[in-house]
Formats: C-alpha cells, structure tokens, sequence
C-alpha cells in the first residue's frame, strides 16, 4: 500500500515539473508542435523496447493500426496542442485545474453513447449526477471568475515575450485560454472512450501507447510542416528547451506512465485517478516560486469546486463497481449452485471434463452454459 502511495506522489511531483517547464519554454517562444513532435517521439522509442519485450506475442491487425492513428490524432496530438495553448496564456496552475474535470467530461459523454447508465434510485448514481455538477459549477467559476490576487509577487508581473501587456489584454488571453482548455478536455474525454473500444480489442497498453506516441509524433511533424516550412523551427536552443523535450517525452509520456500503469495493476483505476489533485498542489507551488505567478481567489476557489464534484464521481463510480461485482458474483454462486440439476450442462460438463479442461475453466463453462 505505502509502495504504491509514495510511486503516486513521485509520478504528480514529476509531472508537476513537467508543466512548469513546457510553460517556461512557451513563454520563451518555443512552437507548440516542435514540442508535441520531440516529446511523443521520444516516448515512443522509449516505450517500444517494453512494448516488444512484454508483449511481443500478440498480433496487431488493421482496423487496430486505424483505431490508434485516430486516437492519437484526437487525444494527442489536437488535446496536447490546444492544453499547450491554454497554458501559454494562461497559467500552469489553471491549467492543471482543468485536467480534473476530464473524468466528468468523460462521464457525460459516454451517458447517450449507453456505456454510462444512470439509475437515480441507487446512492452511486445520484453521488455521480451531483459529482457532475458541482465539478461544471467549478469549471465555471474558473472561466468566468478570476478574482483579486491571494499572493503577490514583489516584482512587477512580466508577460509573454518579455512585454508588458494591458490588464484588459490580460484578461482577453485568459478568457481564450480557458476556451482552449475546455476544448482541450472535450477532446480528451472523447479518447477515453475510443481507448476504451480499443482495449477491449487488443489490450496491450505498452504496445498500444508506444504506438499513439508514434502517430502523434508523425502528426506533429506534418502539422509543423504544413504551417511553417521554417527549418529553424527544429533547432533546440539552449540547454532549458533540450531538457523540456528530453525530460517531458521520457519522464512524463514514458516512466510515469509506466508507473501509473503499474499502480492501476497494483491497486485499481480509482486509487490511482484519486491522486490527481496533488499535481494542482505541486504545480502550484512550483508556478508561484519558480515562474513568478500569481495565485487568484477564482482560481483556488474554482480548483477547490473542480476537485470536489471528482471526488464524489470517483466515490460513486467506485460504489457502483463494487455494487456490480457483488451482483456478478452472486449469480455465479446461483448458476455453480443449480448447474447439476440441469441435464444440458451436466452432460456438456462432463465431456468437456474429460477432455482435459482445469476446474476453473469447468467452473466458467458451467456459468456461461446455465445461462445460456
């Protein structure tokens, strides 16, 4: 427990510092897509000697290669691009903020596609519908509300670009940077569900990411291409924009997925997802002693709203889980308990036994021929 506890405050401390420097290198004018192109290209060679060693067996067929390619086209390249937009103007810790909403753009989403169902007469459904909410009333209160300034910086606040701007200014890239941003979770939220169609069919998630790593990274490219042939888009300069691409593509696209990967195994989905307010935490921290930001009431307020409603989702999610496999388990128990009684499956049970199926798959036959 304690293992899996200190790997997830490790994963958010490090991904925190990968915020922090994607913002510093934004503001020093690097372009989006030379970002996205050197980060999912790194991970993609830093994933693919794992994904060959653990799941080297399993075959890859064509309708899953076009699966991953629009994936990676709608949930990194596009979402990354647009979060690295928002972050551009706005902040690292506003930013972060709205990565916590995703689950419930999720949520909604997947409610008329049928993979979501709510029944208002169980507790699990109402904490979700009330989770939703209360994170959409956050979502809001950071859109629309900015608020007086907690913490001030002594120093005169420096723009983007090195240029002082007008507050009107100001709050003009704020309010397009949370358009970007709730954009950018929109998208997210819809490659969740075409990830969950893809896993479903070929479950290798090494294999699967090093491979939306590497459409990303070639989408990237073309993209960068297109928009401007400039070959000095490609050249790193300077130490702090090596380290940003090396850093975010290795440590933030590769081992702390791997990580988080590892923990999901180890302790489930809902342990793992409720760790997420700590990266705001970290990244807060960080963007006002290193980037010199200040923090706003609304932004605190509207975090505080955010993280709550997810709370009360992941609660209700985990209720309903736990609800359905109490369920699935006491129909095994009926179907194991009467299965004898029924000819059908006795005589099927007993050929099958004697071609040398394992008592545990006897046991899933029975199942699935009783209720048949």
């Amino acid at each position: 427990m304690m293992k899996a506890v200190l790997v997830m405050i490790i994963v958010n401390l490090a991904l925190a510092f990968v915020n922090i420097f994607l913002k510093k290198v934004l503001n020093e004018g690097m372009d989006y897509f030379t970002i996205l192109t050197y980060r999912q290209a790194i991970s993609a060679i830093f994933l693919a000697p794992i994904a060959c060693f653990y799941e080297r067996e399993r075959k890859l067929e064509g309708h899953i290669i076009c699966l991953l390619f629009i994936s990676a086209l709608v949930g990194v390249t596009f979402t990354q691009y647009l979060f690295l937009m928002g972050l551009e103007y706005t902040s690292a810790t506003f930013s972060c903020a709205f990565l916590n909403t995703v689950p419930v753009f999720t949520f909604i989403m997947a409610l008329p596609l049928g993979i979501e169902k709510v029944n208002m007469r169980k507790v699990s459904a109402k904490a979700k519908v009330l989770g939703t909410f209360v994170c959409i009333g956050g979502a809001l209160m950071l859109i629309l509300y900015k608020g007086m300034p907690l913490i001030k910086q002594e120093q005169e606040h420096i723009a983007d670009k090195g240029t002082t701007t007008a507050s009107a200014s100001k709050i003009k890239k704020w309010i397009i940077g949370s358009l970007l941003l709730t954009a950018g979770c929109g998208l997210w939220s819809s490659w969740f569900l075409i990830q969950a169609r893809i896993s479903r069919k070929y479950p290798c998630q090494y294999s699967s990411t090093a491979l939306l790593s590497f459409f990303a990274a070639i989408q990237s490219a073309i993209l960068t291409l297109l928009i401007d042939r400039s070959k000095t888009k490609w050249i790193l300069r300077g130490k702090l924009e090596i380290l940003t691409v090396v850093y975010s593509g290795l440590v933030g696209s590769g081992l702390c997925y791997v990580a988080m990967s590892w923990c999901v195994k180890q302790r489930g989905p809902v342990f793992t997802s409720a760790f997420t307010p700590l990266l705001q935490m970290f990244v807060a921290v960080l963007d006002f002693s290193i980037l010199q930001e200040e923090i706003y009431l609304g932004s605190v307020a509207g975090s505080v709203l955010v993280i709550s409603g997810t709370y009360i989702l992941l609660w209700g999610k985990s209720k309903e889980e736990e609800q359905n496999a109490m369920k699935d388990s006491q129909e095994d128990e009926e179907c194991m308990n009467n299965f004898e009684d029924n000819p059908n499956v006795a005589s099927k049970l007993r050929l099958k036994g004697e071609q040398g199926l394992s008592e545990l798959q006897v046991k899933q036959l029975a199942i699935e021929v009783t209720r048949s």
